[in-house]
């Protein structure tokens, strides 16, 4: 009889329909076998008494920096982090160097994930303005989550931020595109806002209108052309209250740092450590962000994992590089948010889970359902934990939440029907396969 599962995670209260359910659950090779009471003496019994079992956690969007920036990141440290965290899928971003943003590169990526990544995984596809014969073909392609727009400069050199060029790529993709939404000639104008030595100055440069003005922007092209397209770590209330009337080919997505951490304090505590685009801003913002969430406004949550070296943090801004690792914290750091009644368990999951799920179309992900793949998050809800720059796997060596007291806490990561974490160790070595849509 125990021969039929090949693990059973007993006593545990599991996310099933969207509510918390004291049940079993019977693994069989990579899938859910049996939701419900198993009569089993097995070995293979992982035993979740006081723990909450949840449908793997889902991060949108992370930079891993490979190829071309294998010192702050690569696939593998990158998905290791992944999965200490309790993250069992991610989608990976095209601003490398060289840049996914043709078949070929694409396809080299695969390769280099192939046995060697911890959590399943999919890529963007890098649009840029002499790409967008490409796009059409993406439709079949393995492991391909969307097309990723620069409208505004970041890490990387991949932007496209002229109207007609962003109107080609918009119009040209049969796959949904995600958006870095900044306006690049307000980023240009408002250079002489930047003081050197000051980050307090970031928010100031890169504004409220420098998003605002991109995001008008690709949400009429994008209602022009019927287009579904996605906005990226949205960051202000004027966004969120725009993006909130037109929903119809519009998702979007923030950040637990934009959730967490605002402006001043953010700065005057991290300094250049706080710095990224969009950046942190003042809290106002994070306030509507808040309400955005509790009003189900927000669709998805992202960490932005962007990682750099210290040697690179510390130099004097704007020298300094914008982005903060995030892949192995932000799902702590919103279940301690689900703790202080700051959102419940259920929207968390809708926004980590189902959601991206939806809305890419990620296939038997994202639910505990028989016949489903077997990718689950096991957290001790009362497990309280202070984050420090040690416990981070990115090679990167640092995190912004450095001191952070988290309440609730990942004890447990199944990738494909193998326990690969437990209690902050890897157990079993790269596991993880792309992800299909």
């Amino acid at each position: 009889m125990s021969d039929n599962y090949s693990l059973i995670i007993k006593n545990g209260s599991c996310y099933v329909n969207g509510k918390l359910t004291k049940t079993d659950i019977g693994l069989s090779g990579n899938k859910i076998k049996k939701v419900g009471n198993i009569e089993l003496n097995s070995s293979k019994v992982y035993d979740a008494t006081n723990k909450v079992v949840l449908p793997g956690i889902i991060d949108t969007q992370v930079h891993f920096r490979e190829p071309g920036s294998t010192d702050a990141e690569d696939l593998e440290s990158g998905s290791r982090a992944a999965v200490l965290g309790g993250v069992t899928s991610l989608f990976e971003m095209p601003n490398t160097n060289p840049p996914t943003a043709n078949l070929i590169e694409f396809e080299k990526k695969l390769q280099a994930a192939k046995n060697r990544m911890h959590s399943n995984y999919a890529f963007y596809f890098g649009a840029t303005p002499n790409n967008t014969d490409q796009l059409a073909k993406l439709k079949n392609v393995e492991g391909c989550c969307g097309v990723k727009l620069f409208a505004g400069s970041s890490t990387g050199n991949l932007l496209v931020d002229k109207e007609s060029d962003i109107e080609k790529v918009i119009s040209s993709s049969d796959r949904i595109i995600s958006i870095h939404s900044e306006d690049e000639d307000i980023i240009k104008l408002r250079k002489k806002f930047i003081k050197k030595g000051d980050v307090h100055s970031h928010p100031e440069w890169r504004n409220v209108e420098c998003a605002m003005s991109s995001t008008r922007r690709v949400v009429k092209i994008a209602e022009r052309y019927n287009k579904k397209i996605h906005v990226l770590h949205v960051t202000t209330k004027e966004e969120v209250d725009f993006l909130a009337m037109h929903k119809k080919n519009v998702t979007f997505e923030t950040t637990p740092q934009h959730l967490t951490l605002y402006a001043p304090d953010c700065y005057d505590k991290l300094g250049t450590y706080a710095q990224m685009n969009p950046p942190l801003r003042s809290k106002e913002h994070y306030d509507r962000l808040w309400v955005a969430i509790k009003n189900n406004i927000v669709d998805v949550l992202g960490s932005d994992h962007a990682p750099h070296l210290k040697i690179n943090k510390d130099k004097v801004y704007p020298e300094t590089p914008s982005g903060m690792p995030g892949v192995q914290t932000i799902f702590p750091v919103m279940i301690d948010h689900v703790n202080s009644g700051k959102l419940t368990l259920t929207q968390l999951i809708n926004l980590m889970c189902e959601n991206p799920c939806r809305i890419f179309g990620i296939k038997n992900k994202g639910f505990i359902k028989e016949g489903f793949d077997a990718d689950l998050t096991i957290v001790d809800m009362k497990k309280e934990v202070i984050i420090k720059n040690e416990m981070i796997a990115s090679k990167c060596g640092w995190t912004p939440f450095h001191n952070y007291k988290v309440k609730g806490f990942p004890v447990g990561t199944i990738v494909n029907g193998i326990l690969v974490m437990s209690n902050g160790k890897i157990l079993i070595e790269s596991k993880g396969k792309p992800l299909e849509f």
